[in-house]
């Protein structure tokens, strides 16, 4: 029997004209577990019948923009905002009046993290994977990313997708290749030196990225095929508009009083994802003062990008330990 055999597939109107598609097993307290990108639902296949099996009403979206989820054109549909609004609009109407726990990985981090952060009521408790808390710099990302990148001729991936239309034509020509290439280059399994470094501005993310040796310990190709099929009905301009919002995110961000999550926290990487240090030398300390209540962070030897993909049993011991510390 596989997930799809096991989980129930319902959708929830989030916010006005808005519906996300969400898989669900299990009963008791709730739990969000929120994807990132280039995923789905279909990326927590193997902590959903664990954390269901332990005693929680798991419940994984997929995102806005992915899979059968709504998937709107205008780029500021994708602000992290929106995006938060999402998912406590989903546990509003999952469960009304009672908070629930929220849980990202890579873009579903930061989408976990401010969804703690702006909508204290919703959720109870956090946990982020692969993408560490953050508060805003004195500049926006898409000022840093020109300065480190563009204007010293260097290729930087998001900067590359605010080719609006092209980074879309590029990724969806084949989406199997798309996912094979891009999962296996951050992965673990991935020799040091696979993702390339001697790219130029306008290359593309593909360029360089070679074929995996198929199948993955972690990945298979009926796992590919189904996100391959994912992706063939949604496209990618929704999954790369979240990028296109780096000056919208940043204004929001500025303007709050305080980027402390007060609720109880987890933090889990791999010790091989590029990832984890995108947002600074020590992005870990930073994000511990932001955090007053982090129960642990969590470094997984040998695993890069795909954190719960790739270190399944490692990352639902961890999610089941903290929920059932929070009482």
């Amino acid at each position: 029997m596989t997930i799809l055999d096991q989980v129930r597939f319902d959708h929830a109107e989030t916010a006005p004209g808005i519906t996300l598609r969400y898989a669900e097993m299990g009963s008791g307290p709730l739990v969000l577990l929120v994807h990132g990108f280039p995923e789905s639902w279909y990326s927590w296949r193997h902590q959903i019948p664990k954390l269901a099996e332990a005693g929680y009403r798991v419940v994984a979206p997929d995102v806005r923009g992915y899979g059968g989820s709504s998937a709107p054109r205008e780029i500021e549909a994708y602000s992290l905002e929106a995006l938060a609004g999402d998912m406590a609009g989903l546990a509003a109407a999952l469960l009304p009046g009672e908070p629930g726990v929220i849980v990202g990985h890579d873009w579903g981090a930061p989408i976990a993290w401010t969804s703690a952060l702006l909508h204290p009521d919703r959720f109870r408790a956090v946990a982020g994977l692969s993408v560490p808390h953050s508060a805003p710099g004195e500049v926006s990302l898409d000022v840093m990313h020109d300065r480190i990148f563009t204007q010293r001729g260097r290729y930087f991936y998001i900067e590359d997708f605010q080719r609006e239309g092209v980074a879309e034509a590029e990724l969806e020509a084949d989406p199997a290749s798309t996912i094979r290439r891009f999962y296996y280059a951050l992965s673990g399994d991935a020799p040091d030196g696979t993702w390339p470094t001697d790219k130029k501005p306008g290359d593309g993310l593909l360029k360089g990225l070679p074929e995996p040796p198929m199948p993955l310990p972690w990945i298979d190709a009926e796992d590919i095929a189904y996100l391959t099929a994912e992706f063939s009905r949604s496209g990618f301009r929704g999954p790369l508009n979240r990028y296109r919002n780096r000056r919208r995110d940043h204004r929001m961000l500025s303007d709050l009083m305080s980027h402390v999550i007060e609720q109880p926290s987890l933090f889990i990487a791999g010790d091989r994802d590029l990832a984890t240090r995108l947002t600074g030398k020590d992005p870990l300390a930073a994000m511990r003062n932001l955090l007053p209540k982090l129960t642990a962070t969590r470094s997984i030897p040998g695993c890069g990008h795909w954190t719960q993909q790739e270190s399944a049993s490692s990352v639902s011991d961890e999610l089941i330990r903290f929920l059932s510390g929070l009482g």
